[in-house]
């Protein structure tokens, strides 16, 4: 069987094992060895097992549990309902302000965070229930909150560039640091839409009399800046991994672990978690997150080898550095890809596997694989909001069972399309993610 039958016959596969509700991690392992053995008899469980524990026996996945436990203190802890309140102080009587304070907590809870779904579930499960309450619909409240959560993977810290560092040895500070703009541009992108949605649907002012007694005011304003007081110190924790990492103070690893430790410590001491129960739901939350990703990078890997055993890696990506177009034509044909794998696979899979074959592409073509990290990542961004997997839109279905499914994804679709306007001007303008990683650590890769 020549190589590209037999990577539509994996693929297929594949797809069958995810569409019956196979975990991905399982479907990427059962593919794998079912092609090996066919291709190669059982003698190749051997190497099944060495490349199985071997993709994930290295330091550099130290960061990505240390991270995800740093996340999940964040989101167990009410961080989430004290930067809403706050925000929504500032900017929840503008018109269409109140949905622009959640795209804005979104982005903040993002880097606090650095998980897509835990942000969409902590903002949402505050911020959709009052966007309806003051008249917002249902599509606008339910798809800012959905997009809004996408930026998880973006802006810094976060998991994936972890990932995609280590896949491709770049590094991981210059990764974080070349995702900050664009992920500010999305959210003002986002914000721009939300103003336009909220205009034409005619719908986002508060039922609520305007006039309000003095002393409410003056309640609600002293309550949430004391909100806005018990989020600094989380928001000091991240500005200081940032700096470690780019001053060079620290690795990856070693920043990650003590943020996750002053972050337990926060959530516990600003928000008195003392009890075993809270602190016991942060640690399960970030073991099986951290099992699920690993798992995912393990067989993702698997996957990997058993494609390059089987040659289709090689000619594919023979095929794609064949192809005598414009450059420009070739990263189209990239990004298409890209968005068809985001549509079915997670974005930690996606990266495992193809960021190796194409970063050699991407060289070839003069791209700069920072650049590329960040547009890589969008794309994966569109695949959180978007069907057949859509995490995002489950999420915010599990939050708001009420709101159909339909007007969800149609409140989620203009934001996916905000995301390809994003990385239309960063193949315009690379420099929106080039020019902050080469003014802190130096022009070069």
């Amino acid at each position: 069987m020549d190589p590209i039958t037999s990577g539509i016959l994996v693929v297929v596969v594949l797809l069958v094992l995810m569409a019956i509700g196979t975990p991905i991690a399982f479907a990427l392992g059962a593919v794998s060895l079912g092609a090996l053995i066919l291709d190669r008899g059982v003698g190749e469980l051997i190497y099944f097992g060495e490349t199985f524990f071997g993709s994930v026996a290295s330091f550099g996945f130290v960061a990505i549990p240390m991270f995800i436990l740093m996340g999940a203190a964040v989101a167990s802890s009410p961080t989430g309902r004290d930067l809403y309140r706050s925000l929504d102080l500032w900017m929840g009587k503008l018109p269409g302000g109140l949905a622009i304070s959640n795209i804005a907590a979104c982005s903040i809870f993002a880097a606090l965070s650095g998980s897509s779904p835990a942000t969409s579930a902590a903002i949402g499960k505050l911020g959709i229930p009052e966007m309806r309450k003051r008249g917002y619909p249902d599509g606008v409240a339910a798809g800012c909150i959905a997009a809004g959560g996408t930026l998880g993977i973006l802006i810094p810290p976060s998991v994936t560039m972890i990932v995609y560092g280590i896949s491709t040895e770049t590094s991981i500070g210059r990764l974080f640091i070349a995702g900050a703009v664009p992920g500010l541009m999305l959210a003002g992108l986002f914000m721009v839409w939300t103003l336009i949605a909220c205009k034409l649907a005619g719908g986002y002012n508060s039922p609520n009399p305007v006039a309000e007694a003095a002393a409410q005011i003056k309640e609600n304003v002293e309550g949430n800046l004391k909100a806005l007081v018990r989020v600094v110190p989380f928001l000091l924790v991240v500005l200081g991994i940032l700096f470690a990492l780019y001053g060079g103070v620290a690795t990856p690893s070693e920043a990650a672990g003590v943020g996750a430790f002053l972050c337990l410590g926060l959530a516990v001491i600003v928000y008195r978690m003392w009890q075993v129960k809270p602190v016991g739901k942060i640690m399960r939350d970030a073991l099986r997150e951290s099992v699920m990703i690993m798992l995912i990078i393990a067989t993702a890997e698997i996957f990997a080898f058993a494609l390059s055993s089987l040659f289709i890696t090689q000619t594919v990506a023979e095929a794609i550095a064949n192809l005598e177009v414009n450059r420009w034509v070739l990263m189209g044909v990239i990004n298409i890809f890209l968005l068809v794998a985001g549509f079915f696979l997670p974005p930690v899979a996606v990266i495992v596997m193809a960021a190796p074959i194409l970063l050699p592409i991407i060289l070839a073509a003069n791209f700069d694989p920072y650049w590329f990290a960040v547009i890589l990542t969008i794309n994966l961004e569109i695949g959180l909001i978007t069907p057949p997997v859509g995490l995002n839109l489950f999420i915010i279905k599990g939050i708001a069972p009420d709101i159909a499914l339909k007007d969800i994804l149609l409140g989620s679709l203009p934001y996916a399309l905000c995301m390809v306007l994003g990385i239309l001007l960063l193949c315009f303008f690379p420099e929106i993610a080039l020019w902050l990683p080469d003014l802190i650590m130096g022009e070069g890769t």
